[in-house]
């Protein structure tokens, strides 16, 4: 019995052990160094996949590889374009209401994705990020579950602001 339970002990407390996702508030401060511009950004568990308020979004090609250029669609965003490798193209299935899920009639639109460089707090990460004109919401950011996961983060939505500005 005494070796079951040792066994049990050495499967059983690298769980207890394991590092915790850090807690950030349900709006924070993120900096994408890639463009030079720290944005305001929801943490939203209920979105899967981050988006970047965009405009004037075109693909084209360069030295046979995809890419796409932009300007951003924020409040207070100059004109410049960026330019960036397109990682894909992904389908988003807008979401619609119950008569229309019932009847399947879902909107998909595609949008191309980026991996972009997101600094939060003081944590550099890598994620994906698709490219949508949010003009019409309040944050320009919008980090989804497959983020928050890849920035190992937990979101309180009591909490805002909660990493203070990005310090990398």
């Amino acid at each position: 019995m005494k070796r079951v339970l040792a066994l049990l002990g050495l499967v059983v407390l690298p769980a207890f052990a394991a590092e915790q996702p850090t807690l950030y508030g349900r709006y924070e401060y993120i900096r994408l160094p890639e463009i030079g511009q720290t944005l305001k950004a929801k943490m939203d568990t209920g979105a899967l996949t981050a988006s970047l308020s965009a405009k004037d979004i075109e693909r084209f090609e360069r030295e046979g590889e995809p890419w796409v250029r932009f300007r951003l669609a924020s409040k207070g965003a100059d004109a410049t374009v960026y330019e960036h490798r397109l990682a894909r193209m992904s389908k988003i299935k807008n979401r619609a209401d119950e008569e229309e899920e019932e009847s399947g009639a879902t909107e998909v639109a595609k949008r191309p994705v980026i991996e972009m460089e997101l600094c939060l707090g003081q944590e550099r990460h890598t994620v994906e990020v698709n490219l949508t004109d949010r003009t019409a919401f309040n944050y320009p950011l919008l980090v989804g579950a497959h983020a928050l996961e890849r920035l190992e983060a937990a979101v309180d939505p009591a909490r805002k602001f909660t990493a203070g500005k990005p310090q990398c």
